[in-house]
């Protein structure tokens, strides 16, 4: 069995390699092939291109990079013509895969989708390639699900694999205790700056200005910055020499730092529901251009852009309605440009996707709960109450295997 994967962001990556690990067990004589990043590589599928290396956001990097995307589409088209290929499995990355897709079937190529993209949050008219181009969608989400269905997709509810994935994860116990030697006591507050080069540089600087508001009244607490690559280490020290800073930076210690926090401060993303996982408070700070912020009120139909602000929507109960509020909205009118004070109280990660220096709004959260342990130990008592609720698959990896390798056979 020939299996072709397409990830294109460095989360969609370690999803894929964790799936292909996983199919291996059932279906061991199965050869990985296609787009992806070094996890892929890792877990033993042959790279066509490391498209990790291009993650990019919005309308003008797409436009700047049309080309390259062609051709590798038309590498994609080649390998169909003159390999047979017993199913694409795609990930995420829309603006390309859907391009895959189309070209899969027209090949008469079976196409899944693992982890599939917000639709419902984004433009819902793409919904209709969903319809036209894949044969099932293996949905992370429950409330994701019922979307899907309701707008006529072949769906299998799998649970989010993140968790799982987040359960195998070790700590390295001699960097801890490295890092608690020799950055002293008091509370850790990490950041997390992103994995995409333009969510760094975007970001970043606010990110720092709040944790230095944080400082100026909690003095004790101790910053440390979790970099995804060596390249964006690179770049935010040499901002934090620029500013007159000093923050300890550390590459490939996400996990750590973050289970060694006490609280975060985040860009939008699936590290989310990591932080979930860990019983994490969080901030979750997005600063994106004027344009772009217009643009998307043009087409996101949910109230909130972060996965555990949704889910913890998703389980409410409104007693003057009797029913469980609807976590997406079918008007752009009823989403409000931007949430009221109480609504962002009542979120589990205030969040902020703003054109405008909103830090020291952001650092009054952090400063909330790091000066007050009982505020502190009521948000992680809800994180831990939602937990319990969407982590209820053991392993969303096994049964997505199942079902692709079931399927496809």
């Amino acid at each position: 069995m020939k299996l072709f994967f397409s990830a294109g962001e460095p989360s969609g990556d370690a999803h894929a390699a964790a799936l292909i690990e996983k199919i291996r067990e059932y279906a061991p004589e199965t050869e990985f092939v296609g787009f992806g990043g070094p996890g892929m590589e890792k877990a033993g599928c042959r790279l066509l291109v490391d498209m990790t290396k291009l993650a990019i956001m919005w309308v003008f990097q797409a436009i700047t990079n049309y080309f390259k995307f062609r051709g590798f589409l038309e590498q994609a088209k080649q390998y169909f013509m003159t390999e047979k290929v017993d199913a694409v499995i795609l990930v995420d990355y829309p603006g390309f895969n859907w391009h895959v897709a189309k070209a899969a079937k027209e090949r008469g190529i079976p196409v899944y989708y693992f982890m599939p993209p917000q639709v419902w949050s984004w433009a819902q008219w793409r919904v209709k390639k969903m319809r036209r181009f894949v044969d099932g969608v293996l949905c992370p989400l429950p409330f994701e699900m019922r979307w899907f269905e309701e707008h006529g997709c072949e769906c299998t509810y799998i649970g989010h694999p993140f968790f799982e994935e987040i359960r195998r994860k070790k700590s390295d116990p001699a960097f801890l205790e490295s890092f608690y030697e020799s950055y002293g006591d008091g509370p850790v507050l990490t950041i997390l700056p992103g994995s995409r080069n333009q969510e760094v540089k975007a970001n970043l600087d606010e990110m720092i200005l709040a944790v230095e508001y944080v400082r100026s009244v909690c003095p004790n607490i101790r910053p440390a910055i979790a970099a995804f690559s060596t390249m964006h280490a690179e770049y935010i020290q040499e901002r934090l020499k620029e500013l007159g800073l000093t923050i300890p930076i550390f590459v490939g210690r996400t996990t750590e730092l973050i289970r060694a926090a006490e609280c975060c401060i985040a860009v939008s993303g699936s590290v989310s529901l990591e932080l979930l996982a860990c019983n994490k408070p969080t901030v979750v700070y997005y600063r994106v251009g004027s344009l772009p912020l217009f643009i998307q009120r043009l087409f996101r139909r949910t109230r909130y852009i972060t996965l555990v602000n949704l889910l913890a929507v998703d389980r409410e109960y409104d007693a003057e309605t009797g029913r469980t509020p609807v976590f997406y909205e079918k008007s752009m009118s009823v989403i409000p440009a931007e949430p009221s004070p109480a609504d962002r109280d009542r979120m589990l990660f205030p969040e902020f996707l703003t054109a405008k220096d909103r830090s020291k709004d952001a650092a009054a959260y952090l400063i909330h709960w790091l000066s007050d342990p009982a505020k502190l130990a009521r948000q992680k008592r809800r994180l831990a109450e939602l937990l319990r609720t969407a982590d209820r698959i053991d392993s969303p990896l096994d049964r997505a295997a199942r079902v692709l390798v079931d399927a496809i056979r």
